[in-house]
């Protein structure tokens, strides 16, 4: 399942692409636009800006904006930031973890095609796409 971390972070990065003006777009404004509490989304941004899909400044003009162009993101990279997995089963979301079943279990390969299928829809679908 899809977190509201991961949802708000895509409502931010829509919000960012379609209000851009060259400027820094302060936190308060996406908070009232996409009414979402401010509080929460200063978490949300800051781990965006840690992993590099927007640059922040703070003072009189701060606020945050994209680093590159809408269609140089895809979907996929943000959710994958912002979501501990994408993974439908816990043997697949842990890459350290050692099942006993792995060679005789038959759903297996029912997960992998599935995870497959989530990853290339989401990876496949840039921002620009749903702007």
């Amino acid at each position: 399942m899809i977190s509201t971390k991961g949802r708000y972070a895509i409502r931010v990065m829509i919000d960012l692409a379609q209000n851009d003006n060259g400027n820094y777009i302060p936190l308060k404004d996406i908070a009232e636009r996409q009414e979402i509490s401010k509080k929460y989304l200063e978490i949300i941004v800051k781990e965006m800006v840690a992993g590099g899909l927007v640059k922040g400044a703070s003072g009189k003009g701060g606020g945050y904006k994209l680093l590159r162009k809408p269609e140089d993101y895809s979907i996929g990279e943000i959710l994958e930031l912002m979501e501990t997995t994408m993974s439908s089963v816990a043997c697949l979301a842990d890459k350290g973890f050692k099942c006993p079943r792995v060679k005789k279990c038959e759903t297996l390969p029912m997960w992998r095609e599935f995870d497959d299928m989530v990853h290339d829809f989401f990876y496949n679908r840039k921002l620009s796409d749903i702007l």
